[in-house]
């Protein structure tokens, strides 16, 4: 049987210990150098003194100055305690960086004015699987028991895994053997979510998390065992008004300018739940004083279960003016039609039901060992990620009557019917919508061997080479169904009303699936057995992707101009061939197998250079130039096309259609960073930080040329298009002020700002690049004294676009948000500590804005949100 490289990686780490046995007493008397970090080299999070937040700031203060790159640090409080609930949470209030709201929760990371596509992901330096359809990672899935810390590069180094070109963020778990003796922390909270009372929903829900670590046989093998539960309230109120009538209005006024009408406009109102479940498992075996063996997993689990009344109306778009008459009141802003009464329309309710499981696992097994001076790491690591969906949908239209809107931008929104929208006998026969049940699945296998030792070659400190292989597998199908009753109407008992204010009364089924399985038969629900329809195959897809990598770094440590410096060079040279999988379909045939590919090799120099200005190494100036990559999402690497083909005889008129691109290649940049930093006292810092990026052949949908079969086509899809650059301004200042009479020397400070801009453009819609928010930043006010703690924070973004689905093509601007949060907390007792937490106390709603037009908005209110809680150290 042929070996495969990471089989030979994962046979080399179990001979390696063999080799070390017979040479370690040769080497007995020498003692072992420091063992860098798995990702990046130098920026090792475990701090096992840090409890309190003055204590987790100079921790990760600590890190940043070390660091031979310029990264951002964050640092548990104590085991088990990372200062928010979710280090995504933790992440987005770093300098330069931010996050997308998914729920109400921070999600997926922002950084640099650069959208998700641009982040890399790793756990303890391994490459994660993802459920997004791309390859973006949902950073709330990460508990704050499961993990120490996380560091964030800015910068790039040989041997970091490739794929950040906006920054490369590594997740940290705690190192058993770095603690000693027995420790277990537990704690347990209870959320509350007054926006639930407003939906007549349940608005107390548990959390509950622990940490247990401990030290076996005489301390040579540490464990660690962390749990989390957190069942979350889902709760939403939304307005969404939808895209005007372009194309097909008329004049409604007489003044000869033509008056956009709308297409309609949605609200829901929705009360589910978000549970969310996590373990981590960690053993750390050190043989002897030279090799050390770790093995560790770590699973995640989310189900979100959402029951949701919606209420529709497209019966307002008065295309070619059909309706005119019936319309009255207009109210016309910069010729669009934002308010009116329209006769003789319907309203259609839906009773909805989403469902979202989610899991995630990474696991691997790890070995670090001297041989004389060389150190050398092996690791072989698995990661697996999938998602199950389903929107399913109750759905009656109701009798004719008179609507009233007024959607005049700045989330005023309002509208009446003269139907009564709770009364069920105003709606007819109900039928079932499935769109649709779908199913992401992520494989990614890795292995890595790295060899790193001092050396004396002029500057060079030290030597690094290193090598990885992965293989990653990603796919996707879907079924949609539709199904009609021979009931004429459902009855009042089978529903529930809910009546808030500013919304239609509402009709919620009050046992979604016991009134489906009755109206449309007990397998309505299940995709079990049914064809996929023609669109369900075109959105099926698979993508393979097999990559390896080699690096060498050497370390710099020297003095010029008087000046000590430091930092590393390096080169890393990246192979990758992937393979994307679909079906074609030609005028409506039936869909066909189809594949396609492409290979490419790249090469990744780094250079970091660190300038200390002064003896004290208090002022130090950092420079960073290197060329970084970020893959093309996985989706968009899809085979699957639907083409349009003129078969007239001898025509010559072009292909057209739709399709994805498995040729697609990577984002490429070339980038340079400049930093000044001061570390003025212990735990304080201020600093300016200058970036920019070259970014090439960047990825957008637009309508692109190609030759199909030896035929000029004209396809929708994503391409490697011309980029541009991206630039900005980082600010940052920390201080504890210790220097302060007591009792207010317990109280600390940290801010930042930073500024962005792009000369890059998405393909359609003269959107700015997604990602892309010119201003960011935060202030965190904080006080720690006598068991006593309270951290109030506050975090601002400008506008940025963002693509909300799964579908690429989709993009709208978020608008400016300002969120604010705090913590207070307590020892009663030396072990026992009571803590209070407050979200969004501001109530900032999320807005989506659609095509630059100020009226087109969907507001979503996701209210306050608070927490009570004890925690436990024994």
């Amino acid at each position: 049987m042929k070996l495969t490289p990471i089989g030979a990686l994962v046979r080399a780490l179990f001979l390696v210990p063999a080799a070390v046995a017979t040479t370690s007493a040769a080497f007995a008397q020498q003692a072992p150098q420091p063992e860098p970090a798995a990702a990046g080299g130098d920026t090792a999070v475990q701090q096992v003194t840090v409890t309190g937040i003055r204590a987790s700031v100079r921790s990760a203060l600590s890190v940043k100055e070390n660091s031979n790159s310029i990264v951002e640090v964050v640092s548990s409080e104590d085991i088990g305690k990372l200062p928010d609930t979710t280090i995504a949470e933790s992440l987005a209030r770093l300098p330069g960086l931010a996050a997308g709201l998914d729920r109400g929760n921070a999600s997926q990371i922002v950084a640099r004015g650069i959208g998700e596509r641009f982040i890399g992901a790793t756990l303890n330096g391994r490459e994660l699987a993802s459920s997004e359809p791309n390859r973006a990672v949902r950073f709330e899935q990460f508990p704050s028991e499961s993990l120490s810390g996380a560091v964030v590069y800015k910068t790039q180094n040989a041997d970091l895994i490739e794929g950040g070109v906006a920054t490369s963020i590594d997740l940290q778990t705690v190192q058993p053997l770095k603690y000693k003796g027995r420790q277990l922390s537990v704690k347990a909270d209870a959320l509350f979510y007054p926006l639930a009372n407003d939906v007549d929903a349940k608005a107390w829900r548990p959390r509950l998390g622990g940490i247990y670590i401990d030290q076996l046989a005489g301390g040579s093998v540490g464990v660690a065992l962390a749990a989390s539960y957190q069942k979350q309230p889902s709760i939403e109120k939304r307005k969404n008004h939808w895209a005007f009538n372009e194309n097909n209005s008329v004049d409604m006024n007489g003044d000869g300018s033509v008056d956009r009408t709308p297409w309609g406009f949605e609200d829901e109102i929705k009360r589910g739940t978000n549970e969310r479940a996590s373990v981590l498992g960690k053993v750390e075996w050190k043989l002897n004083p030279d090799a050390q063996i770790t093995a560790d997993l770590y699973y995640a689990k989310n189900k979100i279960h959402e029951p949701s009344v919606q209420h529709w109306t497209g019966d307002i778009g008065n295309w070619d003016g059909w309706q005119t008459p019936n319309f009255s009141n207009l109210d016309i802003r910069d010729g669009y039609v934002v308010g009116a009464t329209v006769r003789d329309v319907t309203v259609s309710t839906h009773s909805t039901r989403w469902f979202q499981n989610m899991s995630n696992f990474a696991g691997g097994l790890n070995g670090k060992f001297n041989v004389g001076d060389w150190k050398i790491d092996a690791d072989v690591a698995v990661s697996r990620a999938d998602r199950d969906s389903q929107w399913a949908d109750v759905r009656q239209t109701s009798a004719p009557g008179t609507l009233s809107w007024a959607f005049t931008g700045n989330e005023h929104q309002e509208y009446s019917f003269t139907q009564d929208t709770g009364n069920a006998a105003i709606f007819g026969a109900p039928a079932l919508y499935i769109d649709a049940d779908g199913h992401v699945d992520d494989k990614l296998n890795s292995a890595q061997l790295s060899a790193w030792s001092p050396v004396e070659l002029g500057p060079v400190s030290r030597i690094k080479f290193g090598a990885r292989f992965s293989d990653r597998e990603k796919s996707f199908h879907q079924t949609t169904w539709n199904l009609a009753t021979t009931a004429t109407a459902l009855p009042a008992s089978s529903f529930e009303t809910i009546r808030a204010e500013g919304y239609f009364p509402a009709l919620m089924l009050n046992d979604f699936d016991g009134t489906v399985g009755s109206l449309f038969g007990a397998g309505a629900l299940s995709p079990d057995g049914r064809a996929q329809t023609t669109n369900d195959l075109l959105a099926g897809w698979r993508v393979k992707e097999r990559s390896s990598a080699v690096y060498a770094q050497g370390d710099l440590d020297g003095e010029m101009f008087g000046l000590k410096y430091r930092g590393n060079v390096g080169l890393r040279v990246v192979h990758t061939r992937q393979t994307g999988y679909g079906m074609e379909s030609r005028n409506g045939a039936a869909p066909t197998a189809l594949e396609g590919g492409a290979s490419y090799t790249k090469a990744l120099p780094s250079a970091n250079l660190i300038l200390n200005l002064d003896e004290a190494q208090e002022h130090q100036l950092r420079f960073s130039l290197a060329r970084a990559m970020s893959r093309a999402p996985m989706d968009e690497m899809r085979a699957s096309r639907s083409l349009s083909i003129d078969t007239t005889p001898g025509s010559s008129q072009p292909l057209t259609g739709s399709a994805g691109n498995p040729g697609l290649l990577p984002m490429m940049a070339n980038q340079a960073d400049l930093s000044y930093q001061w570390y003025f006292e212990q735990g304080s810092l201020l600093s300016a930080g200058l970036f920019y990026k070259k970014v090439g052949s960047y990825i957008g949908i637009t309508s692109d040329t190609t030759t199909i079969d030896g035929r000029q086509a004209t396809i929708t899809r994503s391409i490697n298009g011309d980029g541009g650059y991206v630039r900005g301004l980082e600010l940052a200042y920390q201080q504890a002020f210790t220097m302060l009479p007591a009792p207010f020397d317990g109280l600390g400070m940290s801010a930042n700002f930073s500024y962005n801009e792009s000369s890059i453009k998405e393909f359609t819609g003269d959107f700015p690049m997604v990602g892309l928010m010119r201003r960011n930043g935060g202030v965190t006010l904080w006080y720690e004294k006598n068991g006593f703690e309270a951290r109030l924070q506050a975090n601002y973004h400008s506008p940025f676009v963002r693509m909300p689905r799964w579908n690429a093509g989709y993009l709208v601007e978020n608008a400016e948000e300002t969120y604010v949060s705090a913590n207070i907390s307590k020892y009663l007792t030396p072990q026992l500590q009571l803590h209070l937490g407050l979200d969004n106390i501001t109530n900032q709603r999320v807005i989506h804005k659609q095509g630059g037009n100020q009226y087109v908005q969907n507001v979503m209110e996701y209210g306050r949100r608070y927490n009570i809680g004890l925690a436990y150290k024994f």
